[in-house]
């Protein structure tokens, strides 16, 4: 974020401010009074505007003279601007074109390209009214989606000057950031040099045949991102809580990070469940690898992160840090600063040392001063200060602080980010004086099992076994009170520290606690028994009461600790998949279309091996009375499908004899024209070749058992050549 940059792109914007005002001082030579007149109206409809309304307006930075915008009230050091309305007949072309932008229904990609330029030509002058439009701001999000590198960069260029005002807006906010993660890969492209360069565009000629100064040449999407971050700096500790700028702050420093762009973790730190997905058709198949994985960036963007982290909390307080840890925008983005001081910058302390030493053939690096600017007091100091010898005493700010996030339901998550990503020094802290010796009670509570479990994932075996040994006689409650997250975790971890016979307890605890049987295992986690559960429990919303939400979440964590045990061998497994064997067939119907988590259950148990040779035998039996029913369920199909893929003989213990498959076929071929009829029966008729089971049997059969390795070596002649893409083309 140098200041050479940003003079520099402050020159050609002076430029372009001088050649416009002396295009409005001529006009307004020429029809003065009109030209007033707007500016009076635009000032008095702005005044009219209801402040309960902040939609409307865009935050106004710098007090830069724009007399095409009109002002509103002053806030955090910035002034709020409203741009104007598109005129009805330009809505609704806007409106047009979003609408054929979301078909994606294009013959070619050159005519989209085509009408993509357009839109960009009847855009022109109006982008900031499009971003900051209820109703079309969602046609400059997908604009955005499916823009080149040079029409990315325009948008740069024409928001230069006002991103503070973009940001920090109901709908602009989403358009920035949707901007800036569609840069993210750009970035690394043109680092690697996988962009060619833009070409220089041509000097314009004037009507006298005298050759204008040549334009200036794009900048690199880097710079472009830097002076963005240039124009945020004074309000970056605004932006934290803000309600809607701290969503496209957190964009920023994801995309600085260099962090994948599509993992699950990343977009709920991105966004809220209830945040309106704005894409197209096809969306996927061009979306960009390099969003799915780490990605190479400058040296520039680390010192960025740096320089963020220190301007945003510089001028907070150790008190309202804390109020903003349990505030419910901010905590995520001082989740994510914690997150990157803590692994960014403790990999590059770790490496610095090592090249010190090799350079200047000294043990300790030279101490360097703070810039001026910086902050000499990181994020984590700030909120635990002096740690981790402060924690022996219970009244210190750092005890304190843990203490007070423990319980917290919105503070307890940054503690998570704390415990996950702290170094071992502190985590030994932690838990010696807090989790440690008090782990089983924490383990039991709705919140604070959240970063008890975070410790779990952490702990050496020594003192896995010592908490272990704490939670054992704990498991009723955690039955009752549906903590199965919890004894997930303790049988995962227990997993990978081959911890053998703290795996044996806790099952042994756990079968107690459900019956006294392997076979109650799967009906009583699954609650079977319930009368109220005989439906999946319905989806979560705001109008729902606590309970509700809360049962849905502990069916949830109940089947995951389910499918958990199958990764598990030994008795784990063999407990579940006793338990399984135990169901009825209407309870193994009702497990297969409940839900996808409980049809995945079973997938899960089709595709893991067993030391009982009869086990998948036994399961699909049960599950053949019902071979229509799973066809037309939604979640049913999946575990159909999964019967079909699974060896007809000793397959790494996993065996479906052949003759259950001919009449899962069967049945199915008995409904054909039902499953013909639903959209759900047509994929489960492909899937298992119905088309040639109809028409050529004996290559069916061999594509069934196809997957058999005796089967392949005993059969005799070639394969058909179709047989492999035959059947699909059915329904």
């Amino acid at each position: 974020m140098g200041k050479a940059r940003k003079s520099k792109r402050q020159l050609i914007r002076d430029e372009k401010r001088a050649k416009k005002r002396s295009r409005e001082v001529a006009n307004e030579e020429d029809a003065p009074e009109t030209k007033r007149q707007r500016q009076d109206d635009g000032a008095s409809n702005v005044a009219g505007l209801d402040d309960a309304q902040p939609s409307e307006y865009v935050a106004f930075l710098d007090g830069q003279d724009t007399s095409h915008h009109s002002r509103g009230p002053l806030t955090n050091g910035f002034e709020r601007e409203f741009f104007g309305m598109l005129a009805d007949q330009e809505q609704e072309y806007f409106r047009h074109a979003d609408e054929l932008l979301e078909l994606n229904d294009f013959p070619t990609t050159e005519d989209r390209d085509m009408f993509l330029q357009n839109v960009y030509k009847e855009a022109e002058g109006k982008e900031l009214k499009l971003a900051s439009s209820q109703s079309c701001s969602r046609l400059m999000e997908r604009l955005i989606l499916l823009s080149n590198t040079r029409q990315k960069k325009h948008l740069y260029d024409t928001f230069a000057g006002h991103f503070i005002s973009l940001i920090t807006h109901r709908f602009a906010g989403h358009c920035c950031e949707k901007l800036f993660l569609q840069s993210a890969p750009v970035v690394t492209q043109e680092l690697q040099g996988l962009v060619e360069p833009e070409p220089t565009p041509e000097p314009e000629t004037k009507a006298d045949g005298e050759q204008g100064t040549a334009p200036m040449p794009q900048s690199s999407m880097e710079d472009l991102l830097l002076l963005t971050l240039d124009e945020l700096e004074d309000h970056l500790s605004y932006l934290l809580s803000d309600r809607y700028g701290s969503h496209a702050l957190r964009a920023l420093l994801l995309i600085l990070s260099g962090r994948p762009l599509d993992q699950i973790a990343t977009k709920s730190m991105l966004q809220s469940k209830k945040k309106e997905h704005v894409t197209f058709e096809g969306a996927s198949v061009m979306a960009s690898e390099l969003s799915s994985q780490t990605r190479a960036v400058p040296s520039s963007f680390t010192i960025a992160i740096q320089k963020i982290i220190g301007d945003s909390t510089a001028n907070i307080d150790d008190t309202a840090l804390r109020v903003l840890a349990t505030h419910p925008t901010g905590n995520p983005t001082l989740q994510l600063l914690l997150e990157l001081e803590l692994t960014v910058f403790v990999k590059k302390a770790k490496k610095a040392p090592s090249k010190a030493k090799a350079e200047a053939g000294t043990e300790e690096p030279p101490k360097e001063e703070p810039k001026k600017g910086e902050s000499t007091a990181g994020l984590l100091e700030k909120l635990i200060p002096n740690a981790p010898e402060s924690f022996s005493d219970e009244k210190s700010q750092a005890s304190e602080f843990i203490n007070s996030m423990l319980y917290d339901p919105i503070g307890s998550r940054l503690l998570e980010t704390l415990i996950t990503h702290c170094s071992g020094k502190i985590f030994k802290g932690l838990q010696a004086k807090f989790f440690g010796p008090r782990i089983a009670t924490l383990l039991r509570n709705d919140i604070a099992s959240y970063p008890a479990i975070r410790v779990l994932n952490r702990l050496s075996k020594e003192d896995l076994a010592e908490a272990v040994e704490k939670s054992l006689p704990q498991m009723p409650v955690f039955v009752e009170k549906g903590r199965f997250n919890v004894i997930k975790t303790l049988f995962e971890r227990c997993n990978v520290r081959q911890a053998s016979e703290e795996i044996k307890s806790l099952l042994q605890a756990l079968t107690a606690a459900n019956g006294g049987d392997w076979k109650y295992l799967v009906p009583k986690l699954c609650q079977f028994d319930d009368a109220d559960n005989s439906k999946e429990a319905p989806k979560k919303d705001k109008f729902q009461p606590d309970a509700v939400k809360n049962k849905g979440a502990m069916l949830s964590h109940s089947r995951q600790l389910i499918t958990a045990l199958f990764d598990i061998p030994g008795p784990p497994t063999k407990a579940i998949q006793a338990s399984l064997l135990a169901l009825k067939p209407d309870q193994l119907l009702r497990l297969a279309t409940l839900s996808a988590s409980t049809s995945a259950m079973l997938v899960k148990a089709l595709a893991t091996s067993s030391q009982n040779p009869n086990f998948h035998k036994v399961l699909v039996a049960g599950l053949l009375p019902h071979t229509y029913e799973l066809a037309t369920s939604m979640h049913g199909q999946n575990v159909l499908n999964a019967v079909i893929e699974a060896p007809s003989k000793g397959g790494d213990g996993i065996t479906v004899p052949f003759h259950l498959k001919e009449n899962i076929m069967g049945q199915l071929e008995s409904h054909e024209r039902d499953l013909r009829e639903s959209w759900l029966g047509r994929n489960v008729w492909r899937a298992w070749r119905g088309d040639l089971w109809s028409r050529r049997r004996p290559d069916w059969v061999r594509w069934a058992k196809e997957t058999d390795p005796e089967a392949d070596r005993l059969s005799t002649g070639p394969k058909p050549k179709q047989a492999a893409g035959a059947g699909g083309d059915g329904g």
